[in-house]
């Protein structure tokens, strides 16, 4: 069945929520998606976030080069989140770390549980 990015349940802003999870399992990052990220991203195989503080299209590693290459696009079971299987080149936080899900809270306290890449 071909997919229709319409039928996907987009925000009162138009967006939907895509994760991003490296093909071994880590889930690297978070960002927003609009309808036409979706189909650029299908189209190109190279994911396409929306800015929601730039107010425009962002192919991730345009200018860092830390590419994602779509391998995978999930749908949830209520069509509103996307999870983006991909194939990840250099860091995928803008911090320069691998995971912008780098900080971890146990009984209150934070522990930083990877360093920026050098």
């Amino acid at each position: 069945m071909k997919f229709d990015p319409a039928t996907l349940v987009y925000n009162q802003d138009g967006l939907i929520p895509a994760i991003a999870q490296d093909e071994d399992g880590a889930v690297l990052m978070m960002a927003w998606m609009n309808i036409e990220a979706v189909k650029r991203t299908l189209e190109t195989r190279r994911v396409t976030y929306w800015s929601r503080s730039r107010q425009k299209f962002w192919i991730k590693g345009e200018t860092s080069g830390h590419v994602q290459k779509l391998i995978d696009m999930r749908v949830d079971c209520d069509s509103d989140c996307l999870l983006l299987v991909i194939e990840q080149e250099g860091p995928a936080c803008h911090t320069n770390r691998r995971s912008c899900f780098y900080t971890s809270v146990i009984d209150g306290e934070t522990t930083e549980l990877m360093k920026p890449i050098a």
